[in-house]
């Protein structure tokens, strides 16, 4: 099968980071209003709809355009060949765009103002910490499956990882600048206040570029075709000598 091209693959992309986002942040406004005054109970029920959610998402979209929804694993792709830099760049407007897309959604979905700006501040030093370790670990999940030839699997284990990181971490795991931008307009249980998304982004491209050298570390011998496979893989088909048809992954 041919790649899909660009056009489509951003598309998937915008659409893949509108569900998270709408995942994200209305099973938070549904959490809030379901369990009131019970933040454990709040958190615990975001978290499983957010690991259910993120699964199947990353199934809908990940044959067409790898199913990132997020530019740091665009960015670390990218870093090993899987994807092209210009394609790379090109994907993060559209998760952005997308995740934004989502707050609006999420928001009206619960009859609320399409945008309301949160007011929820989050950038201690230990919510960005949470942040740059949250980040690295998504990545070497996916990272390390592709390296190991299980990609089939990624979809069940970055919902599980992102799942549990909602309570391992004091951040709750963003561990994506397009999610922290786009939970900036939703004022609920999800959101996150302006003044604390670029501390948010710095601390995830930070986990992102440790990610990156882990995985060089840990896998030295990463190749092209393996990074393309990330998080699910999308390939095309090339000729061989004997003209027949082979498959190489592509991004």
């Amino acid at each position: 099968m041919n790649t899909p091209p660009l056009a489509r693959r951003l598309l998937a992309e915008l659409l893949g980071s509108a569900f998270l986002a709408a995942l994200v942040i209305g099973s938070g406004i549904a959490a809030q209003t379901l369990s009131p005054n019970d933040v454990g109970l709040e958190l615990f029920e975001n978290a499983a709809a957010t690991a259910a959610g993120l699964f199947t998402i990353i199934l809908m979209f990940g044959p067409v355009s790898g199913g990132h929804f997020n530019p740091v694993v665009s960015l670390a792709d990218a870093s090993f060949g899987g994807i092209r830099w210009r394609h790379a760049l090109a994907y993060i407007p559209a998760q952005i765009a997308g995740c934004v897309l989502g707050a609006v959604v999420a928001n009206g979905m619960f009859s609320l103002a399409a945008i309301s700006i949160s007011t929820h501040h989050r950038a201690s030093p230990a919510h960005l910490f949470s942040e740059v370790i949250a980040t690295a670990g998504l990545l070497l999940v996916i990272f390390s499956l592709a390296r190991t030839k299980r990609a089939h699997i990624a979809p069940a284990a970055v919902g599980a990882y992102i799942g549990a990181a909602y309570f391992f971490t004091s951040s709750a795991s963003f561990a994506n600048p397009a999610i922290s931008v786009g939970r900036m307009f939703s004022n609920t249980f999800a959101g996150i206040a302006p003044a604390s998304v670029p501390g948010y982004i710095a601390a995830q491209l930070v986990g992102g570029a440790c990610a990156i050298l882990a995985v060089r570390a840990l896998y030295p011998d990463v190749t092209t075709a393996e990074a393309a496979e990330v998080v699910l893989p999308h390939y095309r088909e090339q000729p061989s000598a004997d003209g027949s048809i082979s498959q190489s992954a592509q991004g």
